[in-house]
Protein backbone atom coordinates (compact mmCIF):
# COMPACT_ATOMS: atom_id res chain seq x y z
CA UNK A 1 0.00 0.00 0.00
CA UNK A 2 1.02 3.36 -0.19
CA UNK A 3 1.81 6.28 2.44
CA UNK A 4 -0.29 8.52 4.01
CA UNK A 5 1.22 11.83 6.37
CA UNK A 6 -0.77 10.05 9.04
CA UNK A 7 1.67 6.89 8.80
CA UNK A 8 4.99 9.07 8.38
CA UNK A 9 3.93 10.44 11.70
CA UNK A 10 3.85 7.08 13.13
CA UNK A 11 7.28 6.69 11.87
CA UNK A 12 8.41 10.00 12.90
CA UNK A 13 7.58 9.00 16.29
CA UNK A 14 9.19 5.70 16.74
CA UNK A 15 12.57 5.59 18.75
CA UNK A 16 14.82 2.96 19.94
CA UNK A 17 17.34 3.42 22.36
CA UNK A 18 19.59 0.63 21.81
CA UNK A 19 19.38 1.85 17.87
CA UNK A 20 17.71 -1.10 15.81
CA UNK A 21 15.26 0.80 14.31
CA UNK A 22 15.63 -0.59 10.45
CA UNK A 23 15.10 1.59 7.36
CA UNK A 24 15.15 -0.18 4.15
CA UNK A 25 14.57 1.51 0.76
CA UNK A 26 14.26 -0.57 -2.49
CA UNK A 27 14.79 1.47 -6.03
CA UNK A 28 14.10 -1.32 -8.97
CA UNK A 29 16.60 -1.00 -11.72
CA UNK A 30 16.63 -3.04 -15.11
CA UNK A 31 17.77 -6.47 -14.87
CA UNK A 32 20.88 -7.48 -17.17
CA UNK A 33 19.99 -10.88 -17.53
CA UNK A 34 16.86 -12.87 -17.40
CA UNK A 35 17.75 -14.10 -13.50
CA UNK A 36 16.45 -10.85 -12.08
CA UNK A 37 19.43 -11.34 -9.00
CA UNK A 38 21.15 -8.09 -9.06
CA UNK A 39 18.86 -6.44 -6.53
CA UNK A 40 18.87 -9.43 -4.20
CA UNK A 41 22.70 -9.53 -3.98
CA UNK A 42 22.85 -6.11 -3.42
CA UNK A 43 20.47 -6.24 -0.52
CA UNK A 44 22.74 -9.13 1.19
CA UNK A 45 25.32 -6.93 0.74
CA UNK A 46 23.79 -3.64 2.44
CA UNK A 47 22.54 -5.86 5.13
CA UNK A 48 26.20 -7.62 5.64
CA UNK A 49 27.89 -4.43 5.97
CA UNK A 50 25.09 -2.48 8.06
CA UNK A 51 25.34 -5.55 10.78
CA UNK A 52 29.46 -5.38 10.28
CA UNK A 53 29.28 -1.59 11.16
CA UNK A 54 27.03 -2.89 14.78
CA UNK A 55 30.07 -3.69 17.35
CA UNK A 56 27.47 -4.57 20.19
CA UNK A 57 27.26 -8.05 19.93
CA UNK A 58 23.68 -7.89 21.65
CA UNK A 59 22.63 -5.27 19.24
CA UNK A 60 23.47 -6.90 16.33
CA UNK A 61 21.51 -10.08 17.71
CA UNK A 62 18.17 -7.83 17.92
CA UNK A 63 18.55 -6.19 14.37
CA UNK A 64 19.26 -9.83 12.89
CA UNK A 65 15.42 -10.92 12.65
CA UNK A 66 14.50 -7.63 11.04
CA UNK A 67 17.72 -8.24 8.91
CA UNK A 68 16.59 -11.87 7.70
CA UNK A 69 12.72 -11.08 6.98
CA UNK A 70 14.39 -8.48 4.95
CA UNK A 71 16.27 -10.93 2.69
CA UNK A 72 13.33 -13.27 2.47
CA UNK A 73 11.52 -10.06 0.84
CA UNK A 74 14.02 -8.80 -1.58
CA UNK A 75 14.29 -12.39 -3.17
CA UNK A 76 10.46 -11.94 -4.11
CA UNK A 77 10.92 -8.61 -5.35
CA UNK A 78 10.93 -8.49 -9.34
CA UNK A 79 13.42 -5.40 -11.27
CA UNK A 80 10.19 -4.03 -12.98
CA UNK A 81 10.58 -0.34 -13.04
CA UNK A 82 7.39 0.07 -11.81
CA UNK A 83 7.14 0.57 -8.06
CA UNK A 84 9.61 1.61 -5.18
CA UNK A 85 9.65 -0.23 -1.71
CA UNK A 86 10.20 1.40 1.65
CA UNK A 87 10.36 -1.22 4.91
CA UNK A 88 10.86 0.05 8.21
CA UNK A 89 11.07 -2.56 11.33
CA UNK A 90 12.03 -3.12 15.00
CA UNK A 91 11.71 -6.00 16.27
CA UNK A 92 11.92 -4.46 19.93
CA UNK A 93 8.83 -2.42 19.44
CA UNK A 94 6.66 -5.89 17.36
CA UNK A 95 7.00 -3.12 14.27
CA UNK A 96 7.15 -4.07 10.99
CA UNK A 97 5.40 -1.42 7.70
CA UNK A 98 5.59 -2.20 3.79
CA UNK A 99 5.03 0.71 1.67
CA UNK A 100 4.58 1.28 -2.17
CA UNK A 101 6.66 4.70 -3.82
CA UNK A 102 6.68 5.77 -7.10
CA UNK A 103 10.30 4.56 -8.73
CA UNK A 104 12.22 7.40 -7.86
CA UNK A 105 14.07 6.90 -5.08
CA UNK A 106 17.82 7.61 -5.50
CA UNK A 107 18.76 4.45 -4.92
CA UNK A 108 18.65 0.91 -3.12
CA UNK A 109 19.53 1.11 0.82
CA UNK A 110 19.26 0.11 4.31
CA UNK A 111 20.17 2.10 7.66
CA UNK A 112 20.06 0.42 11.05
CA UNK A 113 19.85 3.85 13.29
CA UNK A 114 17.80 5.12 17.07
CA UNK A 115 15.35 6.14 14.72
CA UNK A 116 14.23 5.27 11.41
CA UNK A 117 15.50 7.27 7.86
CA UNK A 118 12.63 9.34 6.23
CA UNK A 119 14.84 11.43 4.07
CA UNK A 120 14.06 9.85 1.06
CA UNK A 121 10.28 10.47 2.22
CA UNK A 122 10.37 13.92 2.58
CA UNK A 123 12.19 14.71 -0.68
CA UNK A 124 8.64 12.96 -2.01
CA UNK A 125 5.97 14.36 -0.02
CA UNK A 126 7.47 17.14 2.19
CA UNK A 127 6.04 19.46 -0.34
CA UNK A 128 2.98 17.80 -1.86
CA UNK A 129 -0.13 18.67 -0.59
CA UNK A 130 -2.96 16.43 -0.88
CA UNK A 131 -3.86 17.33 -4.82
CA UNK A 132 -7.19 16.72 -6.14
CA UNK A 133 -7.76 16.42 -10.00
CA UNK A 134 -11.33 17.25 -10.73
CA UNK A 135 -12.70 17.29 -14.74
CA UNK A 136 -15.99 19.19 -15.57
CA UNK A 137 -17.83 19.51 -18.73
CA UNK A 138 -21.53 20.89 -19.06
CA UNK A 139 -23.16 17.58 -17.79
CA UNK A 140 -20.53 15.68 -15.61
CA UNK A 141 -18.04 15.86 -12.99
CA UNK A 142 -15.39 13.60 -12.17
CA UNK A 143 -12.82 13.81 -8.86
CA UNK A 144 -9.75 12.40 -8.22
CA UNK A 145 -6.99 12.16 -5.72
CA UNK A 146 -2.85 12.06 -6.77
CA UNK A 147 -1.35 11.36 -4.54
CA UNK A 148 2.82 9.48 -5.27
CA UNK A 149 1.74 9.41 -8.28
CA UNK A 150 -0.90 7.27 -7.61
CA UNK A 151 -4.34 8.29 -9.30
CA UNK A 152 -7.75 7.23 -7.39
CA UNK A 153 -11.27 8.09 -8.69
CA UNK A 154 -13.76 9.38 -6.40
CA UNK A 155 -17.60 9.66 -6.60
CA UNK A 156 -18.66 12.45 -9.22
CA UNK A 157 -21.60 14.38 -10.70
CA UNK A 158 -23.86 13.61 -13.37
CA UNK A 159 -26.19 16.05 -14.63
CA UNK A 160 -28.24 14.09 -17.68
CA UNK A 161 -29.09 15.85 -21.18
CA UNK A 162 -32.86 17.86 -21.13
CA UNK A 163 -34.68 16.87 -24.38
CA UNK A 164 -35.31 19.96 -26.76
CA UNK A 165 -38.65 20.30 -28.66
CA UNK A 166 -39.23 19.32 -32.04
CA UNK A 167 -40.29 23.06 -32.98
CA UNK A 168 -39.54 26.27 -31.99
CA UNK A 169 -43.01 26.84 -32.01
CA UNK A 170 -44.60 30.39 -32.44
CA UNK A 171 -41.84 33.35 -33.32
CA UNK A 172 -39.57 30.79 -31.97
CA UNK A 173 -40.60 31.05 -28.13
CA UNK A 174 -40.43 26.98 -27.54
CA UNK A 175 -37.22 27.30 -28.85
CA UNK A 176 -35.81 29.93 -26.80
CA UNK A 177 -37.38 28.93 -23.76
CA UNK A 178 -36.19 25.26 -24.15
CA UNK A 179 -32.39 26.98 -24.72
CA UNK A 180 -33.12 28.86 -21.50
CA UNK A 181 -33.57 25.64 -19.78
CA UNK A 182 -30.65 23.78 -21.21
CA UNK A 183 -28.48 27.01 -19.59
CA UNK A 184 -30.08 27.28 -16.24
CA UNK A 185 -29.50 23.44 -15.59
CA UNK A 186 -26.00 24.10 -16.74
CA UNK A 187 -25.77 26.71 -14.45
CA UNK A 188 -27.19 24.03 -11.71
CA UNK A 189 -24.52 21.81 -12.85
CA UNK A 190 -21.15 23.99 -12.07
CA UNK A 191 -22.58 25.53 -8.94
CA UNK A 192 -22.87 22.30 -7.83
CA UNK A 193 -19.27 21.38 -8.78
CA UNK A 194 -18.35 24.60 -6.82
CA UNK A 195 -20.11 23.37 -3.67
CA UNK A 196 -18.61 20.23 -4.09
CA UNK A 197 -14.93 21.90 -4.45
CA UNK A 198 -15.62 24.16 -1.57
CA UNK A 199 -16.87 21.12 1.17
CA UNK A 200 -13.92 18.85 -0.16
CA UNK A 201 -11.25 21.41 1.25
CA UNK A 202 -13.46 22.23 4.49
CA UNK A 203 -13.08 18.53 5.01
CA UNK A 204 -9.68 18.22 4.31
CA UNK A 205 -10.00 16.10 1.36
CA UNK A 206 -7.53 17.76 -0.61
CA UNK A 207 -5.65 20.94 0.24
CA UNK A 208 -4.92 21.85 -3.51
CA UNK A 209 -6.39 20.84 -6.89
CA UNK A 210 -5.83 20.98 -10.35
CA UNK A 211 -8.58 21.58 -12.87
CA UNK A 212 -9.17 19.86 -16.49
CA UNK A 213 -11.85 20.90 -18.82
CA UNK A 214 -12.29 22.82 -21.91
CA UNK A 215 -12.19 26.60 -21.96
CA UNK A 216 -15.93 26.91 -22.41
CA UNK A 217 -16.48 25.05 -19.49
CA UNK A 218 -13.97 27.05 -17.53
CA UNK A 219 -15.20 30.18 -17.83
CA UNK A 220 -18.81 28.54 -17.10
CA UNK A 221 -17.52 26.96 -13.58
CA UNK A 222 -14.91 29.75 -12.09
CA UNK A 223 -17.19 32.36 -11.76
CA UNK A 224 -19.26 29.76 -9.06
CA UNK A 225 -15.75 29.16 -6.91
CA UNK A 226 -15.44 30.37 -3.71
CA UNK A 227 -12.80 32.52 -3.28
CA UNK A 228 -10.38 30.49 -1.42
CA UNK A 229 -11.45 27.23 -3.78
CA UNK A 230 -9.78 29.60 -6.38
CA UNK A 231 -6.83 30.02 -4.14
CA UNK A 232 -6.45 26.40 -3.98
CA UNK A 233 -6.51 26.36 -7.71
CA UNK A 234 -3.11 24.61 -8.82
CA UNK A 235 -3.19 24.99 -12.58
CA UNK A 236 -5.60 23.79 -15.87
CA UNK A 237 -5.02 21.96 -18.74
CA UNK A 238 -7.26 21.26 -21.88
CA UNK A 239 -9.35 17.70 -21.25
CA UNK A 240 -12.97 15.96 -22.81
CA UNK A 241 -14.15 14.74 -19.91
CA UNK A 242 -15.56 11.84 -21.54
CA UNK A 243 -12.58 10.53 -23.91
CA UNK A 244 -9.61 11.32 -21.51
CA UNK A 245 -7.82 8.61 -20.19
CA UNK A 246 -6.30 7.93 -16.79
CA UNK A 247 -2.79 8.10 -18.09
CA UNK A 248 -3.34 11.38 -19.77
CA UNK A 249 -4.42 12.93 -16.50
CA UNK A 250 -1.91 11.77 -14.13
CA UNK A 251 0.61 13.04 -16.74
CA UNK A 252 -1.29 16.87 -16.99
CA UNK A 253 -1.60 16.83 -13.10
CA UNK A 254 2.10 15.47 -12.33
CA UNK A 255 3.46 18.49 -14.70
CA UNK A 256 1.29 21.19 -12.94
CA UNK A 257 2.12 19.96 -9.42
CA UNK A 258 5.68 19.86 -10.47
CA UNK A 259 5.96 23.33 -12.13
CA UNK A 260 4.09 24.79 -8.93
CA UNK A 261 6.56 23.13 -6.25
CA UNK A 262 10.06 24.39 -8.82
CA UNK A 263 8.23 27.95 -8.70
CA UNK A 264 7.01 27.78 -4.66
CA UNK A 265 10.48 26.71 -4.14
CA UNK A 266 12.18 29.43 -6.00
CA UNK A 267 9.76 31.68 -4.69
CA UNK A 268 10.36 31.12 -0.66
CA UNK A 269 13.53 30.58 -1.25
CA UNK A 270 14.10 34.48 -2.63
CA UNK A 271 11.91 35.28 0.53
CA UNK A 272 13.45 33.66 3.25
CA UNK A 273 17.21 35.31 2.26
CA UNK A 274 15.75 38.49 1.92
CA UNK A 275 13.97 37.90 5.39
CA UNK A 276 17.42 36.70 7.34
CA UNK A 277 18.84 40.34 5.75
CA UNK A 278 16.80 42.41 7.08
CA UNK A 279 16.17 40.17 10.41
CA UNK A 280 12.60 39.65 9.87
CA UNK A 281 10.95 35.96 9.36
CA UNK A 282 13.80 34.13 7.79
CA UNK A 283 16.88 32.33 9.57
CA UNK A 284 19.72 30.64 7.45
CA UNK A 285 22.38 28.22 8.29
CA UNK A 286 22.35 25.34 10.84
CA UNK A 287 22.57 27.38 14.29
CA UNK A 288 19.86 29.25 13.50
CA UNK A 289 17.91 26.79 11.47
CA UNK A 290 18.28 23.95 14.73
CA UNK A 291 17.46 27.33 17.39
CA UNK A 292 14.09 28.17 15.67
CA UNK A 293 13.23 23.93 15.04
CA UNK A 294 13.54 24.10 18.76
CA UNK A 295 11.50 27.23 19.62
CA UNK A 296 8.53 26.05 17.46
CA UNK A 297 9.54 28.95 14.93
CA UNK A 298 9.59 27.33 11.61
CA UNK A 299 7.04 27.60 9.17
CA UNK A 300 8.80 25.80 6.06
CA UNK A 301 12.25 24.70 5.89
CA UNK A 302 14.59 24.83 3.08
CA UNK A 303 17.46 22.41 2.78
CA UNK A 304 19.88 21.42 0.18
CA UNK A 305 19.14 18.14 -1.75
CA UNK A 306 22.80 16.87 -0.62
CA UNK A 307 23.36 18.87 2.37
CA UNK A 308 25.38 16.68 4.91
CA UNK A 309 26.39 18.47 8.67
CA UNK A 310 27.78 17.13 11.80
CA UNK A 311 25.94 18.22 15.29
CA UNK A 312 25.32 16.74 18.15
CA UNK A 313 22.17 15.14 20.01
CA UNK A 314 21.54 14.99 23.78
CA UNK A 315 20.82 11.96 25.13
CA UNK A 316 18.42 13.28 27.34
CA UNK A 317 16.42 16.39 26.33
CA UNK A 318 16.69 15.45 22.27
CA UNK A 319 18.50 19.17 22.01
CA UNK A 320 20.30 19.53 18.40
CA UNK A 321 23.06 21.24 18.87
CA UNK A 322 25.45 22.85 15.78
CA UNK A 323 28.36 23.07 18.54
CA UNK A 324 30.19 19.38 18.93
CA UNK A 325 30.10 19.39 22.16
CA UNK A 326 30.53 16.77 25.23
CA UNK A 327 27.36 17.93 27.01
CA UNK A 328 24.00 19.44 26.40
CA UNK A 329 23.95 23.08 26.88
CA UNK A 330 20.04 22.73 28.16
CA UNK A 331 19.82 19.99 30.59
CA UNK A 332 24.17 19.05 31.03
CA UNK A 333 23.65 15.49 29.81
CA UNK A 334 25.70 13.78 27.87
CA UNK A 335 25.70 14.50 23.71
CA UNK A 336 25.91 11.36 20.87
CA UNK A 337 27.09 12.74 17.54
CA UNK A 338 25.03 12.58 14.51
CA UNK A 339 26.42 12.44 11.01
CA UNK A 340 24.09 13.82 9.03
CA UNK A 341 21.72 16.35 10.95
CA UNK A 342 19.80 16.89 7.80
CA UNK A 343 18.50 13.26 8.93
CA UNK A 344 18.02 14.05 12.58
CA UNK A 345 15.79 17.03 12.18
CA UNK A 346 13.22 15.05 10.22
CA UNK A 347 11.36 13.33 12.83
CA UNK A 348 10.25 16.72 14.91
CA UNK A 349 9.93 18.69 11.42
CA UNK A 350 7.41 15.27 10.18
CA UNK A 351 5.84 15.65 13.60
CA UNK A 352 4.87 19.32 13.25
CA UNK A 353 3.70 19.10 9.62
CA UNK A 354 6.42 21.71 8.88
CA UNK A 355 6.01 22.32 4.86
CA UNK A 356 9.64 21.35 3.63
CA UNK A 357 11.20 21.58 0.30
CA UNK A 358 14.73 20.04 -1.08
CA UNK A 359 16.96 22.41 -3.05
CA UNK A 360 18.66 21.34 -5.97
CA UNK A 361 22.00 22.71 -6.66
CA UNK A 362 21.69 26.58 -6.15
CA UNK A 363 24.65 28.83 -5.47
CA UNK A 364 22.85 31.61 -3.91
CA UNK A 365 21.46 29.14 -1.63
CA UNK A 366 24.80 27.74 -1.05
CA UNK A 367 25.94 30.52 0.42
CA UNK A 368 24.01 30.99 3.06
CA UNK A 369 24.67 27.12 4.33
CA UNK A 370 22.43 25.54 2.26
CA UNK A 371 19.46 25.42 4.88
CA UNK A 372 17.31 27.86 5.76
CA UNK A 373 13.67 28.27 7.17
CA UNK A 374 10.89 30.86 7.09
CA UNK A 375 9.70 31.38 10.56
CA UNK A 376 5.61 31.63 11.86
CA UNK A 377 7.42 34.26 14.33
CA UNK A 378 10.76 35.33 15.81
CA UNK A 379 11.14 35.23 19.52
CA UNK A 380 14.15 37.77 18.84
CA UNK A 381 11.33 40.48 18.31
CA UNK A 382 9.34 38.99 21.63
CA UNK A 383 10.27 40.50 25.31
CA UNK A 384 11.93 38.14 27.22
CA UNK A 385 9.38 36.21 29.98
CA UNK A 386 9.98 36.50 33.51
CA UNK A 387 11.73 33.75 35.36
CA UNK A 388 8.33 32.74 37.70
CA UNK A 389 6.19 32.42 34.66
CA UNK A 390 9.09 30.15 33.12
CA UNK A 391 8.96 27.91 36.21
CA UNK A 392 5.26 28.31 36.21
CA UNK A 393 5.11 26.65 32.47
CA UNK A 394 7.30 23.95 33.52
CA UNK A 395 5.64 22.79 36.16
CA UNK A 396 2.36 22.54 33.68
CA UNK A 397 4.61 20.66 31.08
CA UNK A 398 6.02 22.80 28.70
CA UNK A 399 8.46 21.13 26.28
CA UNK A 400 12.15 21.63 26.46
CA UNK A 401 12.57 23.26 29.83
CA UNK A 402 16.47 23.86 29.84
CA UNK A 403 16.10 26.14 26.69
CA UNK A 404 12.85 27.68 28.56
CA UNK A 405 14.98 28.86 31.46
CA UNK A 406 18.05 29.98 29.67
CA UNK A 407 15.24 32.03 27.14
CA UNK A 408 13.78 33.62 30.19
CA UNK A 409 17.53 34.23 31.96
CA UNK A 410 18.06 36.49 29.18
Amino acid sequence: MSITREQIRELAELQDTNGCAVSFYFQPCTPRNKAHKEDTILVKDLVREALHRVEDKSKKERARADMDRILRLSADLRSNGTHAKAVFACAAHNFWREYDLPAVIARTQLALDRHFHLKPLAQLLGASPRLGVVLADRHRARFFDLRLGELTEREGLFQPLSRKGRSDGYAGYDGGHAQRRVDDEARQHFKAIADALKQSLEKGVFEKWILGSQDAHRSQLEPHLHPYVSQALLGRFQADVAHISRDEIRSHAQHILEQWQTDRCQQLMGQVINEARSKGRGVTGLRRVLRSLELGEVQTLLIGEHFVAHAVECSGCGHLDAHVVNFCPACGRATKEIVDVGEAILPRVIHRDIETFYVKDDPEFDKVGNIAALLRFRTDNVEPIDAAVADRLIKQGASYPGRLRRFASR
